[in-house]
Parts: structure tokens; sequence; C-alpha cells
């Protein structure tokens, strides 16, 4: 494959009209694929995005990961005349995604009956805290929030201390895997199946809800709430991390009967295979505080490097608990090419995560981090619209780009 190979969704062109993480990875996700993604920002302040978490000399870590591979146009969407640009570049496009708190859109006359009416076989994916319909609808939604109300935080931490949220867009990043699969769904019945365009409903509550696994089921027909339990599992021992004799820390999992066994040799206690507190899953789970602590000893007498190989020698399951430092050094990581390396104006010779899953024929790839705000302008409005220097210059003039 060469740097120029086509991506498998080349030729798609996308607008997002998205801010902050949820919208905006989708739209990253489809231009690492390929996708011609163009992103609206407001023409004073930008995505908030592109001031959010840590920065460099003024330049925002997140913007540039999330808004790579975009072009950035800027737009007075709230503005009558920016309305008119919008369905200009709407109607030429396949995908629009959109964040905004459900009935902004509509207070614009942007909403859906309006643009698809403009471009009949439009994917309209609106994506918002609690989705367009229901009595939280149109309420302020955010990742944090999707996190508590899901039943994830609830589950997530110690049963000792308060409910966990996670340090990152998790509930976030989740919607947005919904909602990119989501759109090729809908592509694929518009450009296969000779179906329409159609919008798509994404929440930031119910993707995160449906990856905590048969809770509602279990509490439906036994009653049983789930309940935090820390590192340990509540369906399988001796799962937990444990720390090591030079003060780092491992993950163990041996959910199935002969990765238990292939532990216990591991750490020298062949013996424990006969013992009746831990010879089979049930009885493991019952007597998992005893079994954690003969774990725990045998781990505190070693370096993490010893036990990663003995454990390696018996075949049994582990892995380093890692930090970022740790994984940019890993030689697993370096053979996947997990991380590649991209120039860059603002930064220099940068690294991030790079595109995945792998294929074949048409690889994504990383041709640049995020733009300048507005950088892609003229690019877009001229040549992509067809708007003459003069029409450019009264949109500036009146403050609907910039």
């Amino acid at each position: 494959m060469t740097d120029d190979t086509p991506g498998p969704l080349d030729g798609l062109t996308v607008v997002e009209a998205g801010s902050m993480i949820s919208g905006p990875t989708v739209g990253r996700l489809l231009a690492d694929f390929g996708a011609t993604v163009i992103k609206v920002e407001h023409p004073e302040h930008g995505d908030h995005i592109r001031n959010f978490g840590t920065q460099k000399d003024g330049i925002g870590m997140w913007h540039k990961y999330l808004s790579r591979n975009k072009q950035s146009v800027t737009l007075d969407v709230s503005s009558e005349r920016g309305q008119t640009v919008f369905v200009d570049l709407v109607s030429e496009a396949d995908v629009l995604i959109e964040n905004f708190r459900p009935g902004t859109l509509e207070r614009w006359n942007l909403g859906w009956d309006a643009l698809s009416e403009e471009n009949p076989g439009l994917v309209m994916l609106r994506m918002s805290g609690y989705g367009q319909t229901g009595p939280y609808s149109e309420k302020p939604g955010f990742g944090t929030l999707a996190e508590a109300m899901s039943g994830f935080a609830y589950v997530n931490g110690f049963e000792d201390r308060p409910p966990l949220l996670p340090p990152t867009g998790l509930a976030d990043n989740i919607a947005a895997l919904y909602a990119t699969f989501s759109v090729m769904f809908a592509l694929y019945h518009r450009d296969v199946n000779g179906g329409t365009g159609q919008y798509i409903d994404v929440s930031l509550i119910e993707p995160i809800f449906n990856l905590i696994g048969p809770f509602p089921l279990t509490y439906d027909q036994t009653g049983e709430i789930a309940r935090r339990s820390g590192n340990r599992s509540t369906s399988s021992a001796p799962r937990n991390v444990y720390r090591t004799g030079d003060d780092r820390w491992v993950a163990l999992a041996a959910s199935a009967q002969p990765l238990a066994m292939r532990t216990f040799d591991a750490i020298g206690r062949p013996d424990l295979k006969d013992d009746p507190r831990f010879a089979d899953n049930e009885r493991r789970l019952e007597n998992v505080e005893e079994l954690d602590e003969i774990i725990g000893d045998w781990m505190a007498d070693h370096t993490r490097e010893e036990i990663l190989e003995t454990f390696e020698e018996h075949d049994a399951t582990i892995a380093p608990v890692y930090n970022v430092a740790d994984i940019m050094e890993d030689d697993h990581y370096e053979a996947r090419e997990a991380v590649v390396r991209v120039d860059d104006d603002d930064l220099g010779e940068a690294a991030v995560q790079n595109t995945i899953p792998k294929f074949s024929e048409t690889p994504g790839r990383v041709d640049h981090l995020g733009s300048d705000l507005g950088e892609h302008n003229e690019d877009v409005f001229g040549g992509y619209l067809g708007y003459d220097d003069d029409v450019l210059a009264e949109l500036e003039s009146e403050g609907v780009i910039r």
C-alpha cells in the first residue's frame, strides 16, 4: 500500500457541525478512512475542544487529535445568512453530524424536515445527551452525566468507596462508535438497498447503558442489583490487579478453569488445584479473599519482569498495568504501528494513535492533525461551493465567516 491509496470512504462528503468529543469523534473516524469531513466552527471561538484539556503554547491536544484529517471552516449558523450557507453545504453532502441540544437546529430552520427537502439522500446524525425524544431531551447532556445515569458509575470502583467516574470521555466515545456504524448502516440502506436518506438519533446515555452487560435482565429476573467490586469480577476468580515487588502493577484474569490451574502452577502452588476452596470457579469466588491474599503475597516477592516471564512459561494470562510512557516504549505497540508520527505546523513532529482497524486493501491514515480555525474557508466556500471573491468578502464583512 502507498500513502495515496484511497480510503474505503473516499468520495464520501461529511459536514460536521459538532463540538467537544462525541460528534467530532464520529467525524474523526470517518475522516481517518478517507471521507472528506468539513468541520463547521463558530467564527469567534471555534469548537470549545480547541481550549479543552492539556495545551502546549496555547495549542490544545484534544483539538489536534480529534480534528485530524478534517477541513476547518467558520460559519455563524445562528445568523440568517449563515443558515443559507449551511444549507448550501449540506445540500452537497452525504452525511451531516450535529450534536446541538435538541431543538436548536429547528429554531434556526435547519431541522431534518428542512434539510432533507433540500437533500433527500442526506444521512443526518443527531447526537445529544438524552436523545431527541423523552422528558429529558431538552436538558443539557454531557458524558459525565451519561456515565452516572447509565448505571456505569454505580458499578465502577470499590464497594466501600463512592461510585467512580472514568478519567476520560468514555460515554462520548462509546456513543461515537455506535453512531459511526449507524451512519454506515444508513449509507448501506441508501446506496445498496436503494433507500432514502434518514436521520439517526443517538444519545450519550443509551450506548454506555448497552455496554454494562445483562444487568437489566438480571435485575428483572432475579431482583439483583449489580454492585461495585473493585478490580475483582463478580463472575470469575482470580481476577485482580496486584502490586509487584518492585512497586509496579500487573493485571491477572483467569476466567476459565484451565487458566486458573495454570495460575496456580505459575505461582508455585500446584497444591491449590486440589484445595476444595479453589477447586472450581464458584468456590474460588466464595473464597476470593484468601485466594487474592495467596496470589498477592507471591506477587509481592517478585519483580514485574519475573512475574511476566514466569506466567508466560506456564501459558497463564497476565499483563502489566501500563502508563502512557510504557505504551510508547512497548515492542508490540511498535510492531502494530499503534502510534504514528505526523508533521504539524504548530507542534512539529507529533505522536498520535494510528487509525484502526487495519484494512488489507484500503487502510486509513493520518494526513494531518487539527487545522487552524477557518483554515479551509476559501477551499470549501470558494472551491467546493463555488462562491466568488465578492461573496466571500461579503460573508466575512458580515461576520458570517472569518
